[in-house]
């Protein structure tokens, strides 16, 4: 058990799937919120946000295959790969519909469960969404990266090294290059559910024009820019994304 999270398991596809869950859940009529981390990461650093959440919602942080503590594909998944392997976790825990919250890469991963399954996704929030178009490259991404670990707190970084070591750096790897050439432009203006973008002024990895693009590429988009935040809202300002997320939830946009 991490913090107030525990753990809970689910085989899709032959393989088990880790998620974390609040250690107090809340009513079974609570709205089901799923979060879904970013590139080499795992749920671990949704837990500041799984924790602001779980009061009210059913919070529910699945470790895709190949991260955290779900067990390893024989090859790193594709995007698709990604969405059908999120799509069978939410069949196999009984989630028939959600709310879909996700960072960074994240984020195209709920974008490509959307348009394979609008079914499952309630409203989503993507926030600090990737790749944008002209920086989908190595050396643009490692710069901004770097950029962002100076303005994150220091504990994230010790997180996502830990998260890359369980991960692997090859299937990290190729996992960024199957996100790079992942169209998520294609896709935004098919999403169906009501869609929040949510931008931090601070982050170096997703510019403001992009994440305004992704919001007027949707067809019941909106953006929210939380000034304070870096790439990570989750974790560095998670008091505010939940905020958001509870606002958005309850129709107040």
């Amino acid at each position: 058990m991490i913090g107030n999270t525990k753990s809970r398991w689910a085989v899709v596809d032959g393989l088990r799937m880790h998620a974390r869950v609040p250690a107090d859940p809340a009513p079974k009529e609570a709205p089901a919120v799923v979060l879904v981390h970013g590139l080499i990461v795992s749920s671990r650093y949704m837990v500041p946000t799984l924790s602001r959440l779980a009061p009210d919602h059913r919070v529910y942080a699945p470790d895709l295959p190949g991260f955290g503590r779900s067990e390893n594909p024989p090859r790193a998944l594709d995007l698709p790969g990604l969405a059908r392997a999120l799509d069978g976790w939410m069949e196999a825990t009984g989630l028939g519909s959600a709310v879909l919250v996700g960072n960074s890469m994240g984020c195209q991963v709920i974008a490509e469960l959307a348009v394979r399954n609008p079914a499952r996704v309630e409203r989503a929030v993507l926030q600090g969404p990737t790749m944008a178009p002209g920086a989908r490259n190595l050396p643009q991404q490692v710069a901004r990266l770097a950029l962002d670990v100076l303005r994150e707190p220091p504990s994230l970084l010790l997180i996502e090294l830990l998260d890359l070591l369980a991960a692997g750096p090859l299937r990290g790897l190729r996992t960024f290059h199957h996100a790079t050439d992942d169209r998520i432009e294609k896709k935004l203006p098919m999403l169906r559910a009501p869609t929040l973008v949510m931008h931090g002024g601070r982050d170096p990895i997703v510019p403001e024009h992009w994440a305004r693009e992704v919001a007027d590429l949707l067809p019941d988009g909106r953006l929210i820019v939380v000034p304070e935040a870096a790439h990570a809202m989750n974790y560095d300002a998670p008091s505010e994304l939940a905020r958001h997320v509870r606002a958005f939830i309850r129709g107040r946009f």
